[in-house]
């Protein structure tokens, strides 16, 4: 525990320092502040754009089109900056060396996967939840009338799917000494679940549905209860890659 502990406290000073946790806030933020702002702009800028022959009827923007912007930023922008940040967790110290002499000095592996998970658990909870109240403040702001259904566990599900998505980014940071490869296996998980999800049985397991609809919970078309089942499917792979990436990261030779 006390290895855990302090090594914990070594990676988030780490990541102040490599201003890692500062462009993920920046990236959110901008993401919070904008995505009401383009939901209210973006007709008003379409009806500039047209010219006089063409005549095309624009909705107004309510509330669901702000939290629209931001799952999709969220879901799309935001996880990809996520995992090319974190794509370096093991890589990058152990080509310097400077984990190899902790480890030698007493340092348990087993802290080590923990602790570095752990910290990028906290930070992308940080930067998501910052990205949800600017864009709540700044939605209540502009459309002060407007109700959206499912928001607290629609932005649930995203921020489980980020947890799920940095466990298998781990998990590839010990089955690779380099940052590209551990880019390619999480983009190659992530392709093979947006293909699993094509199967409409498969939909309800599989994790990624987590971050594909959220539309649809906030417009109440799909029901909370049936991602119950992708919940916990979601939380126990975590859990199960957690574990095999101790047990690979313990046998490894480095």
């Amino acid at each position: 525990m006390r290895n855990y502990s302090a090594f914990l406290k070594k990676e988030v000073l780490e990541y102040t320092k490599t201003y890692k946790l500062l462009i993920m806030l920046m990236v959110f933020a901008v993401f919070g502040i904008t995505n009401p702002l383009m939901a209210k702009l973006l007709p008003e800028i379409l009806r500039k754009l047209m010219t006089d022959g063409n005549i095309m009827t624009l909705p107004e923007a309510t509330a669901y089109d702000a939290w629209t912007q931001f799952f999709k930023n969220a879901t799309q922008m935001g996880l990809i900056v996520m995992v090319i940040l974190f794509s370096g967790v093991l890589s990058s110290e152990l080509s310097k060396g400077t984990l190899i002499n902790m480890l030698t000095k007493g340092l348990s592996r087993t802290a080590v996967i923990l602790s570095k998970y752990t910290c990028m658990v906290l930070v992308w909870t940080i930067s998501i939840a910052l990205c949800f109240a600017l864009t709540y403040g700044y939605t209540v702001y502009l459309f002060p009338a407007g109700e959206t259904a499912n928001l607290i566990f629609s932005t649930f599900c995203l921020w489980l799917f980020g947890v799920f998505l940095l466990v298998v980014l781990l998990l590839s940071a010990t089955l690779t000494k380099s940052n590209y490869g551990c880019l390619l296996i999480t983009g190659a998980a992530a392709v093979v679940c947006m293909l699993v999800n094509i199967i409409p049985a498969a939909h309800r397991y599989n994790p990624i549905s987590l971050a594909t609809d959220n539309l649809g919970l906030i417009s109440n078309s799909i029901a909370v209860s049936s991602l119950y089942c992708t919940i916990l499917i979601s939380c126990l792979l975590s859990l199960l890659f957690v574990f095999l990436s101790v047990l690979i990261f313990r046998k490894k030779q480095l």
